[in-house]
């Protein structure tokens, strides 16, 4: 069984170094497609036996659906060689129970759908103020996407979509033990960094960049810090299974067809094991 992951990077180099870290321990560096949106020296620097692939970043306007119809293209194309295809953002790295699965090429060996999806969970950044060393984490419906397929699905809006005649029965496949981190505050100066760049992009001239939530990016950044401070905390095992079990239900969107995940939202955080990711600088 043999496995690919790919990505598309501009410039968030904290996380692309999780990413590659994460990834080439899984499936060897060999085996994984970086997508520099723009030339980038230090992007090869980063992940050196990563394949990398640099396009031109001289257009924003349109930037979703060019970027999903370029990574689908490249997935598709992946698939003639590999047996399942990973793709996540930079700041998403698929993890596993090492109680339930001992590695993840062996968890995707033993699936008989052809499109997964993961448990999401927003990872939030030890609070300094209090000394503690331990990450935060909030389970997410939204980020709970399809992130690996093993057919030519296309990715789309953190679903898979397949052909209106197959979307009925299309099965919703989230392995227990499955979980998408997302990175995007786990690291406050990384994410800092990230809200300034975001919010250069999104005041760029013309139509289809990205919206409010890039414009705002550092409104956004504070508001999730304290919302994460005001959710109380629940044990791991109690807020994982609610969570899952929340998520069985998914939603089936005849207008795209596109199977995907109840945006949920859930009310307390936790403390991550210490087998989560991520791992060091």
């Amino acid at each position: 069984m043999k496995a690919a992951a790919i990505t598309m990077v501009h410039k968030d180099y904290w996380a692309l170094r999780q990413w590659y870290r994460h990834y080439s321990n899984a499936l060897g560096a060999e085996n994984l497609f970086v997508v520099a949106h723009g030339p980038d020296p230090v992007v090869q620097e980063i992940c050196p036996a990563a394949s990398v692939i640099t396009i031109p970043r001289d257009r924003l306007q349109g930037f979703d659906h060019w970027r999903g119809r370029l990574l689908n293209g490249i997935q598709r194309g992946l698939l003639e060689i590999y047996d399942w295809v990973i793709r996540t953002d930079a700041d998403e790295l698929i993890c596993v129970d090492p109680q339930l699965w001992s590695s993840l090429p062996k968890m995707l060996a033993a699936q008989e759908a052809s499109a997964i999806f993961a448990l999401g969970v927003n990872v939030f950044a030890p609070d300094g103020a209090s000394g503690s060393p331990l990450y935060d984490g909030v389970f997410s419906g939204h980020y709970s996407k399809a992130w690996a397929v093993r057919q030519p699905h296309d990715l789309r809006r953190h679903g898979v979509q397949v052909r209106p005649r197959r979307l009925a029965e299309f099965p919703y496949c989230m392995p227990r033990g499955v979980y998408l981190a997302h990175l995007k505050f786990a690291n406050r100066q990384a994410a800092t960094e990230m809200a300034d760049i975001r919010t250069e992009v999104a005041g760029a001239e013309g139509t289809g960049t990205p919206g409010k939530a890039w414009k705002q990016a550092h409104q956004e950044m504070a508001a999730q810090f304290a919302a994460l401070a005001a959710l109380p905390l629940s044990p791991w095992e109690k807020a994982e299974a609610a969570a899952w079990d929340a998520l069985q239900s998914p939603v089936r969107d005849e207008g795209i067809s596109v199977l995907r995940s109840k945006s949920l939202r859930f009310d307390s955080r936790v403390h991550l094991p210490d087998w989560f990711p991520p791992r060091g600088d």
